[in-house]
This record gives C-alpha cells, sequence and structure tokens, in this order.
C-alpha cells in the first residue's frame, strides 16, 4: 500500500529504501518495492511496474542504472496488479542497455487474447553495435521544460546531448511542450481515481496503525476526486497526445533530464511517519509524466554525476513503438559517458565465481 500511494515506500513497520551510493540518500519507488532489490544487488535485470506519477526511470536515475519503458500495450499486463489500469505497465531495470534488451526480447511474448494487437507494428529490435549507426536522428528539446532542475543536472545533461550529437553529426531542436501543469494535475486525478476504483474494496480491512501518515494523506486526497474530474482529465489526456503528435512531425526524439533533481538526504521525520517533502517529490517525477500518462516509450541513461556524488540520468521520449530506436540511442549515449561510471558504495558482483 505505501509503495503506491506513499512517498517514500516506507510503512510504520518496514524500513524505508536507500540508494546504493550513499546510505542516507532517499529513494523514492514504483509500485513494487522488491524492485529496488536487484539494484542494491548489482544484479542485471529487474521488472518494476509503472504506478502513480512514479516510473522505472526515476529510481533508475537515483541509482545511475537503465531504465526502459515500452509503449503501453506493447508488453502484457498479465499478473500485473490491477492498481491503474491505463497509466501502469511493466518496465525494466537493467545495468546496460544490452541487458535492458534482452529483458524486452524476452518478455515481448505474444500477447493474450484479450489484449487488442491489430494495430501494433511488428517487433523489431535494434542491433546496438552495428556499425551503421542512426542516421538524421533530430531531438525535441524545451528549453524551459529541460532546464527545470538543479544546475548540476542542467549542465550535465546539456553536456551529455552536446557530445552525442557532436560524434552522430545529429541535431537539437526547440519545441515548446504546452500546459506541463495541466498535465500534471490530470495524470495525478487519473492515478488517484483508478487507484481508488481499484483499493476501494480493500480499505476496510486496512490496518491504519501499519502506513505512513503520507499514505493517509494520498488515501485522503485521492477518494475526494469524482467521476467529472476524471473524465476531463482524459479530455487533458487527448489534448497532450496531440500536442506531443505535433512535437514528433519536427524531431524523431523528446530529451529531457530524468529526474530534476538527484536523490536527496533523508530527514529524520521521514523514518517516523513518512515523508512529505512534496517540492523534491515532485521534482523527481517531473519528466516521468509524459511517457507514462501518453503511454510513450522512454528510456533513461546515466550521463554523470552532481557534486555529491549521485547519479544523473537523461532520458529519451519517442513516438509509440520506437522502442529500437531510444534503446540505440540509449547505447550510442552509454558508450560515451560508460568510461565516467563509479562504483557505488553498496555494490555485489553476482557474475564473480566464488
Amino acid at each position: 500500500m505505501s509503495s503506491v500511494l506513499g512517498q517514500a515506500g516506507s510503512t510504520l513497520i518496514t524500513e524505508l529504501l536507500e540508494i546504493p551510493m550513499m546510505s542516507i540518500r532517499f529513494l523514492e519507488v514504483p509500485q513494487v518495492d522488491q524492485q529496488l532489490q536487484c539494484v542494491l544487488d548489482s544484479a542485471l535485470l529487474h521488472l518494476g511496474l509503472m504506478a502513480e506519477a512514479r516510473s522505472v526511470r526515476m529510481p533508475a536515475a537515483l541509482c545511475g542504472v537503465v531504465g526502459f519503458k515500452p509503449t503501453s500495450g506493447r508488453v502484457s499486463n498479465s499478473g500485473v496488479l490491477p492498481l491503474n489500469w491505463t497509466v501502469g505497465i511493466p518496465g525494466i531495470l537493467a545495468a546496460t542497455v544490452e541487458d535492458a534488451l534482452i529483458t524486452y526480447a524476452a518478455i515481448c511474448n505474444p500477447l493474450p487474447l484479450n489484449q487488442p494487437k491489430s494495430l501494433q507494428p511488428a517487433l523489431r529490435f535494434p542491433s546496438l553495435k552495428s556499425s551503421q549507426s542512426l542516421a538524421d536522428i533530430k531531438f525535441a528539446k524545451s528549453r524551459e521544460w529541460f532546464n527545470d532542475c538543479t544546475d548540476d543536472i542542467r549542465s550535465c545533461c546539456d553536456d551529455a546531448l552536446y557530445m552525442l550529437c557532436k560524434k552522430y553529426g545529429w541535431e537539437t531542436v526547440e519545441v515548446t511542450v504546452p500546459e506541463i501543469e495541466e498535465m500534471r494535475l490530470a495524470h495525478y486525478v487519473t492515478i488517484g481515481s483508478e487507484c481508488t476504483a481499484s483499493l476501494g474494496p480493500h480499505l476496510s480491512k486496512l490496518n491504519f496503525a501499519e502506513i505512513g501518515y503520507d499514505v493517509r494523506v494520498a488515501l485522503a486526497v485521492y477518494g475526494s476526486f469524482d467521476s467529472k474530474e476524471y473524465l476531463n482529465a482524459q479530455r487533458i489526456r487527448n489534448r497532450q497526445m496531440n500536442f506531443h503528435q505535433e512535437i514528433f512531425k519536427m524531431a524523431d526524439v523528446i530529451v529531457t533530464p530524468t529526474t530534476a533533481v538527484t536523490a536527496y538526504q533523508i530527514e529524520s521525520q521521514a523514518l517516523r511517519s513518512g515523508d512529505f517533502d512534496y517540492i523534491n517529490g515532485a521534482a523527481l517525477v517531473r519528466y516521468a509524466i509524459a511517457g507514462n500518462f501518453l503511454g510513450l516509450p522512454a528510456v533513461t541513461i546515466m550521463v554523470g554525476c552532481d557534486e555529491s556524488g549521485m547519479p544523473i540520468g537523461l532520458q529519451f521520449i519517442g513516438r509509440p513503438w520506437s522502442e529500437a530506436t531510444l534503446l540505440h540511442l540509449a547505447s550510442a549515449m552509454q558508450d560515451l559517458r560508460i568510461a565516467s561510471y563509479q562504483k557505488p558504495q553498496v555494490f555485489y558482483n553476482l557474475l564473480k565465481k566464488e
């Protein structure tokens, strides 16, 4: 429950999750708390569910690994808890782009009969080590949105994008993403309404003594949304899809930082009652909402660290069904920046022989 609704994925009877780079730093997690375990253990891959405004890309960026979200509908939702039917889909956390590609290929089995597939294009996988790089790639960059992050993140992501374009001869075009705040609120209403509908039958059995106060606040807010607000949120959703389709007429990929802040220090009160730092919480998910709400594919790749050594991620958001392009771009960026990667304080080499 707390990992679905709470800010920090903690309860009053479990410990707060921390990132492997520094034990006192905070990690906000998607729905499945256990998905972090493989990141902390330096595993090759893991699956997570995108829930709320969160995303596998966000914890991946905070931990310095790859986070990959396929197009909504590309991967089966069978076996996934039905918490937010129109937003939550399986995503991948992996140590490298190659591992993410292998996992993606493994989970893209034929969809169940009850899931539509007639409109899906054929599945394509990139040849990451091909000598022929992608030609004439154009990155869409909304300067105001891109720069709405800390100075360390902005500078690092700008440098990484410049290096990538310089090496391959690609270009960046300036765009505007309208009504970002309206999209954020519509996404919040959608998630809250769907979670309330899903969890409603179980709330009477809930032991509130076992959940943090942040979860209790979220439950109260989510339960206040009505059907009119939900339907208006879907109108905004359709409007935003039209905005993004216009952007994709000018460029192949939208580029942003993955988070607007890096992992921040855990406050003592968060350990006791849950995290109420909504300013940093909003900054963590600022760039994840478009991909989640509109069902667009997206990937994050580590491009550096801030002054305190916390990882920084760069995000590529693509057209529907453009997973192959995104993985190829992430691989190209990984090749440029991997030499600067640093081993975290908490590290287990699972491939090492005893």
